[in-house]
């Protein structure tokens, strides 16, 4: 093809067609543009597949750790539901209600003591951050959610940090010269495994009398029905969140 242009080029010469020349120049010029042009967008649209195949890679993937979240959410919530009931149960005694089940308020008791902190899957999200590669969401929608939810994940990191505080003072310390806590995580051990774990060590109404007179541990149980409140409102915010986010990712995979 090449010999076939300088062939024609040389003949324009030889027969001194200098403004036909010019003009197949001129058109050849062109045609070396256009080609080029043609094939620096057969690599712009290789190179975007590229892209598109690792964005939805990253899609699968936070999608995964998405619905990961949403089971520990259900899981959480469901224990802080429980732990708000048993701290109510226990506020209860100290308005006088008598203890009728001792293994069953020690258990309550218990339930509040070792409360557990929440995480969020979010391996993803951080890899994205910690690479720079956040930007190859080509969705704002799905990029402004991840930051919506990792911004209530540090509103629902605070509130756990003000209930640490608040247990420290108000729970904890009371109790190390308020309680026996050796027999007393012993049968919590046995009711909490069946059995399993720890021996049944038989507890009395006695053992938690001084307890029951104490009005800082009972502001300690107090924080706690409004706290795990608040903490359970904040796990159905982002559990919303992220119900809502997969909707969004599944448009954007369907629609690929």
């Amino acid at each position: 093809m090449i010999k076939f242009f300088r062939k024609i080029r040389q003949n324009m010469i030889k027969e001194n067609r200098v403004s036909k020349y010019m003009l197949y120049a001129i058109g050849e010029i062109i045609l070396v543009v256009i080609g080029i042009l043609i094939a620096l967008q057969i690599n712009n649209n290789n190179e975007a597949k590229k892209t598109r195949e690792k964005e939805l890679h990253y899609l699968k993937n936070i999608k995964t750790d998405l619905e990961l979240t949403i089971q520990e959410l259900d899981q959480f919530i469901n224990d802080r539901n429980n732990q708000i009931a048993a701290a109510g149960r226990i506020l209860e005694h100290y308005e006088g209600k008598p203890i009728e089940n001792v293994n069953a308020f020690n258990k309550d008791i218990v339930d509040i003591y070792t409360w557990q902190r929440f995480f969020q899957v979010n391996n993803t999200f951080q890899e994205l951050t910690n690479s720079g590669n956040l930007a190859i969401i080509s969705n704002d929608s799905i990029k402004n959610g991840l930051l919506n939810i990792e911004a209530l994940y540090k509103k629902i990191k605070y509130n756990e940090d003000h209930f640490r505080y608040d247990a420290e003072v108000t729970l904890y310390e009371p109790s190390y010269s308020m309680l026996d806590i050796y027999p007393i995580s012993k049968n919590y051990f046995h009711q909490l495994t069946n059995g399993q774990m720890g021996e049944l060590v038989e507890l009395e109404k006695k053992d938690f009398e001084l307890m029951l007179t104490d009005l800082k541990q009972k502001n300690g149980f107090a924080f706690a029905v409004l706290e795990f409140t608040t903490m359970n409102g904040r796990f159905e915010e982002m559990k919303t969140l992220a119900n809502n986010l997969i909707h969004v990712i599944n448009n954007d995979i369907t629609n690929d």
